[in-house]
């Protein structure tokens, strides 16, 4: 009895499995057609759906849906973000329900402007520090470094360089981006899945995070209200800066494309302005869709410091509100730059 028991269970187990891997086999009897060029759009273009009706189901009604939001057959996409998107028609006929889906990607309808720079002033800079990130607050310059075994958090004098508060990450740790917001500083580190929580003044940590769908600590900044985390993607995550659970994210395209290696960003009169790793420039975003309005390029820059073999990379932008002013720097560069944005 115990033998047949087992048997039946068992065949009907397998029945199950089979009946669930069937219907997941199943395919719809309706496609999508759009007016996508390749499965690109361009924002503010109109996107024009076609329902294909294989069998020629008698259609009770149709649902459209761009990432949730429900579209017309005619859509201006004006309020949808950049990037990779689904198309869904949810397709209700004969007392049943099938889903049809259709990715599509929408590019900026401009391409950025290109921008220059004039210096204002160059200050010491520490030629050791793997600069990841800087951001003033209350006329002193926060750098965080990376470098397993040399990752740092400073308080910098930034006209002199001089270093007044300097803390160690433990050497398992990589450290990354950084940002400060209602007295707190928050801290990225690069694979290890972690950031860090810490007073502004003492420097003691309050409290450590865990990433949700960003896998990996590139770059932070925030405009009050929200937290913004880069990952190395092209994916700008919206963090709640007291849960600091990725709520959404943008895509940072321009016309062309995506743009990856998103990294050290910075919050500049409702824009983001972002390093781009191995980019000797950087992107202006918008935050709201996620298109690059301008490129700034800084490549000359790198020739103004010390030319030495661990030179790397320009990689960290801040602007202090005191001088209304931007700074940059890069890794291990021996200098600190004041500039000021042409717009040609």
């Amino acid at each position: 009895m115990r033998i047949f028991n087992f048997f039946a269970i068992l065949f009907l187990g397998l029945l199950l499995l089979s009946c669930g891997s069937n219907a997941k086999k199943k395919k719809s009897d309706f496609s999508i057609l759009t007016n996508a060029e390749k499965g690109n759009m361009t924002l503010h273009e109109t996107l024009d759906i076609e329902l294909k009706n294989t069998k020629n189901h008698i259609i009770d009604s149709v649902i459209y849906q761009l990432d949730g939001k429900h579209i017309q057959e005619h859509t201006v996409l004006s309020e949808f973000k950049l990037g990779k998107h689904i198309i869904e028609a949810t397709v209700y006929f004969n007392n049943e329900k099938q889903i049809a889906t259709t990715p599509i990607t929408i590019l900026n309808d401009t391409p950025p402007k290109i921008y220059t720079y004039k210096i204002i002033n160059a200050y010491p800079h520490d030629i050791t520090s793997y600069t990841q990130g800087i951001e003033f607050f209350n006329g002193n310059l926060y750098e965080s470094t990376g470098q397993y075994k040399e990752s740092k958090l400073r308080k910098i004098d930034y006209k002199t360089g001089e270093v007044i508060k300097s803390i160690d990450l433990a050497d398992d740790y990589f450290g990354e981006g950084l940002t400060i917001l209602h007295n707190k500083i928050y801290q990225l580190t690069w694979r290890e899945g972690t950031g860090f929580v810490y007073d502004v003044n003492t420097f003691d940590k309050l409290s450590s995070f865990k990433y949700g769908n960003s896998k990996e600590g590139w770059g932070l900044c925030n405009n009050d209200t929200t937290i913004y985390k880069s990952d190395g993607t092209e994916h700008i995550w919206l963090l709640d800066p007291d849960t600091l659970v990725e709520q959404s994210f943008i895509q940072v395209y321009t016309n062309k494309g995506k743009i990856v290696g998103i990294n050290e960003m910075e919050w500049i009169h409702g824009k983001i302005y972002a390093n781009r790793y191995q980019k000797d420039g950087v992107a202006i975003i918008n935050p709201d869709n996620g298109a690059v309005i301008a490129v700034i390029d800084f490549s000359p820059l790198k020739q103004k410091v010390t030319q030495h073999q661990g030179l790397d990379v320009l990689n960290g932008i801040a602007y202090n509100p005191e001088t209304n002013s931007i700074f940059v720097t890069g890794k291990r560069w021996d200098k600190l730059f004041e500039v000021e944005i042409v717009e040609q």
